[in-house]
């Protein structure tokens, strides 16, 4: 019975079939979303800027030194030690004093490496005789790159879900933590309430204790009264917040503005630490909220819930949130890491089309999009990053030389998924089986020794759902009745 179903299920699904989704999203929205990020940039030369549009994507190709671009497959790409990659061309419109000049319809910026048997690849839509006359195994699963010939697989990896306000009790404290992430920036804000009751803020770089009255006053809760007001008839958060109101030295926005802007520039100018702060508030803190100074009274209303809910963890009328219930976590796949790497390629590429925008204009050179775009700026970051595992914001082992050993351990190594918690500490919560891997994680396979449990692998019929924008689920929420 249940290998039926197993071979009826397998039928129409690959054991990769989560990676070769999530790239084959990358490559249908997520280029277009990253270069969406950067609609226009601004060079230092006076009157001039250049707009961005669509992005597209050839079929993989190769630069003979003797005859030009031609097709490549993955066989050819693994016993010559190429890259097996794909051009990718973007439309660039120079505007001259507000006056768009469209020349060329898309700039060849560079390379990005194709996943075998995705939507790109030729390979996809051979059939099985096919394969085979061009050097193929017809049952290789595909879900990996091709490197300068070597095959590498990049590895799932999973995290705490973003923009979700987390509370736990941590050594007498209650902490109140949200990873806010906007377009791939991620910001931890943290709202801890010590044993006595007194609330303090911490965002990136701050100090960890700022007075949580001062900062709801910068925010526009100026009064006293206002800020008991926002936490309505909840009284034992009341009586909190009246002692931190006892202790903050602060009597309105003014001052707390001039206390908050020493502490985070101290001996500075007053002007340069006014416009710091300033800078801090709408970046840095909850930037998923917003980053104009339109968002800050939502910030502060933000900030009161998170307050809300720390207390009512701390005196023990809601249970503390669990970290390890997998509804928490979220895992990266393929082309979730591709478009963190493509975002941050692009936005090098970015800085040196302006840079090389400066330097032609000093030479008194013509101002002309294709020589202002260096291909390798981009393609060789990209395939750095892919070659080494080296990925951003110093993640070590992301992409991996594909396990051959045997069909089974490619096929395993193709489902596998890594934790970023240190290896090194006991972390004997994370590390144990929880009720929620049902279904999800393999509760045999994992290493022994130091990665035991922060290296899993999913359960044999296990999906990943690729997900879907925040718009759509609004949508869908509103046809439910639910109002902003």
């Amino acid at each position: 019975m249940v290998k039926g179903l197993l071979d009826v299920y397998f039928r129409d699904n690959t054991l990769v079939k989560q990676q070769l989704d999530s790239y084959n999203k990358f490559v249908e929205f997520g280029l277009q979303e990253v270069v969406g990020r950067s609609p226009s940039i601004k060079t230092n030369v006076e009157g001039f800027e250049l707009k961005l549009g669509k992005v597209r994507i050839e079929p993989p190709r190769f630069y003979e030194v003797k005859g030009g671009y031609r097709q490549i497959l993955p066989a050819e790409a693994r016993l010559r030690n190429l890259t097996y990659a794909a051009p990718v061309f973007l439309e660039i419109v120079p505007i001259f004093n507000g006056v768009e000049r469209p020349v060329y319809s898309d700039v060849f910026i560079g390379e990005i490496p194709i996943m075998v048997k995705s939507k790109l690849c030729y390979l996809s839509s051979l059939s099985k005789e096919e394969l085979i006359a061009n050097g193929e195994d017809p049952n290789d699963p595909g879900g990996y790159f091709i490197i300068n010939g070597s095959e590498r697989v990049l590895v799932s990896i999973e995290d705490l879900v973003p923009n979700r306000l987390m509370v736990t009790r941590e050594s007498g404290a209650t902490v109140a933590k949200i990873f806010s992430t906007r377009q791939g920036f991620r910001a931890r804000c943290v709202v801890e309430r010590s044993g006595e009751g007194i609330f303090t803020v911490e965002f990136p770089s701050t100090p960890p204790d700022l007075p949580i009255v001062q900062m709801l006053r910068v925010l526009g809760f100026e009064r006293n009264s206002d800020i008991l007001n926002a936490f309505g008839e909840n009284e034992s958060v009341r009586n909190d917040m009246l002692l931190n109101i006892e202790l903050e030295e602060s009597k309105n926005r003014e001052e707390a503005v001039e206390l908050l802007s020493k502490r985070l520039s101290p001996g500075q100018p007053q002007e340069y630490r006014l416009t710091r702060l300033e800078t801090l508030i709408d970046s840095y803190l909850l930037p998923h909220i917003g980053t104009s100074k339109d968002e800050r009274k939502k910030k502060a209303e933000f900030i009161v819930r998170m307050v809300e809910k720390s207390a009512a963890v701390a005196h023990r009328k809601v249970p503390q949130d669990d970290k390890d219930h997998y509804a928490n976590k979220r895992v990266k796949l393929a082309g979730d890491l591709m478009q963190e790497l493509f975002n941050y390629a692009l936005q090098f590429l970015i800085k040196d089309m302006v840079y090389q925008a400066s330097r032609a204009n000093a030479r008194g050179r013509r101002l002309q999009v294709h020589t202002l775009v260096r291909q390798d700026a981009m393609a060789d970051r990209i395939r750095y990053a892919m070659a080494t595992g080296n990925w951003i914001a110093g993640q070590t082992g992301v992409s991996q030389l594909l396990d051959r050993t045997s069909y089974l351990s490619t096929l395993s190594h193709l489902r596998r998924v890594i934790s970023p918690l240190s290896k090194k500490h006991p972390h004997f919560k994370a590390r144990d089986l929880h009720g929620t891997h049902w279904g999800k994680i393999c509760p045999n396979e994992t290493p022994e020794g130091p990665s035991c449990s922060l290296v899993k692998n999913l359960s044999i019929m296990a999906e990943v759902s690729i997900g879907a924008g925040e718009d759509e689920i609004i949508s869908v929420l509103k046809t439910f009745g639910v109002k902003e």
